[in-house]
């Protein structure tokens, strides 16, 4: 990492990197608002306003997301496919996510449509990503969008040809449990304001879950002192 990345990316800010990932990692782990968020600070001696907070989470959740990615344990190649639904702007959209066998998570796509483009699209993202390899089954619901996006896939050369779709719902329990934590952590801020603050604050709540499963070697679980001197070194900084 070059070093002018920790000052490019904090630059102008009032408060130390340090804190702000502090909060970043807290509203990101937790089922939250930013009004709570601001009162936690606030009992710690830090004063700042929530819609700093939701600025902070806007510009560093989907970087801690990006950055993460490379330090992810592989994942295996029985894939667990299946959509969510998040309220954006007052209506519903769907929230594509998958997990391995294992429950580690693959990758997630926001998206106004439930159709084959969009399975495509998800796809072609969770493929896309290091930590994933070519899967040999995808469990999926009945929805008939994705027979259609898996067979021009294979037709293109972008899934392999072997790889078995598996139209079961019930083998689809570990991504419909991993659900809820999403839902858990939208819940407290009465849904989504714009598209893109729900794809960002959403790729933050998929960061902090993969750290929780263990998919990064050098952060346990259990060990939230290790976990914030991860991030911290993602940007460089010192925790």
């Amino acid at each position: 990492m070059k070093r002018g990345t920790k000052k490019n990316l904090f630059k102008g800010r009032q408060f130390t990197a340090e804190i702000i990932l502090w909060a970043v990692h807290w509203y990101l782990q937790f089922p939250i608002s930013y009004r709570d968020l601001e009162c936690m600070l606030a009992d710690r001696g830090v004063q700042v306003d929530h819609t700093t907070l939701f600025r902070w989470v806007q510009a560093y959740a989907p970087e801690i997301e990006k950055r993460i990615r490379p330090h992810l344990r592989m994942t295996n190649s029985s894939w667990r496919v299946d959509e969510t639904y998040i309220r954006v702007e007052g209506k519903w959209v769907y929230l594509y996510r998958a997990v391995d066998a294992a429950g580690q998570s693959i990758d997630f796509l926001l998206s106004c449509r439930r159709h084959a483009a969009a399975a495509r699209r998800f796809f072609r993202k969770a493929l896309g990503q290091p930590h994933t390899v070519n899967p040999r089954t995808i469990t999926v619901d009945k929805n008939a969008a994705y027979p259609t996006a898996a067979r021009n896939m294979k037709r293109a050369g972008e899934l392999w040809r072997f790889a078995k779709l598996r139209q079961v719902k019930f083998l689809n329990n570990i991504v419909e449990q991993d659900h809820r934590r999403i839902k858990r952590l939208v819940r407290p801020e009465l849904g989504f304001k714009s598209f893109a603050t729900a794809s960002r604050t959403i790729a933050g709540y998929e960061a902090m879950a993969m750290i929780r499963k263990e998919q990064v070697v050098c952060a346990p679980a259990g060990d939230m002192g290790a976990q914030r001197d991860f991030i911290a070194a993602l940007f460089g900084t010192a925790a």
